[in-house]
């Protein structure tokens, strides 16, 4: 392995390790907190949609990331943790795309800096650095 390739793998594995576990920490503590799925529940019923996608926050922001991190199926996981962002995007935060944060930064800077890890992601690859490894299916 080259020196460039070796520190391409470890930037691949960086990227989505850090990526993974902020979601996850996200993930968790929605689902731990005191709305629970309620939050969730509540969104997606208010948009007309069936009552079962609040389940997609589980594969989004806990097993998915979960495969970020380990390294496997990462292509595949950070596809889910893209669609995971754009339904957060559309059913909570569309009224916030255009608006700043109190500091001058975009008040979605965390959901688009997700959504742009795992788009970078899902095209690099996971990199020697993972479960599945480079060939692997899906990495």
């Amino acid at each position: 392995m080259s020196g460039s390739q070796g520190s391409q793998d470890l930037g691949k594995a960086l990227l989505r390790i850090v990526l993974g576990g902020l979601i996850l920490m996200h993930g968790i503590a929605k689902l731990m907190g005191a709305s629970g799925m309620g939050f969730v529940s509540k969104v997606v019923a208010d948009a007309g949609l069936p009552a079962w996608m609040a389940y997609g926050v589980y594969i989004g922001e806990v097993i998915a990331p979960i495969l970020l991190i380990i390294g496997l199926w990462s292509r595949l996981a950070a596809l889910v943790v893209v669609l995971n962002m754009v339904f957060a995007l559309a059913l909570v935060h569309s009224k916030q795309l255009a608006m700043l944060s109190d500091t001058g930064g975009w008040a979605l800077e965390l959901q688009g800096m997700f959504l742009g890890a795992a788009l970078a992601v899902a095209l690099l690859g996971a990199g020697r650095f993972s479960v599945g490894g480079i060939n692997g299916r899906f990495n």
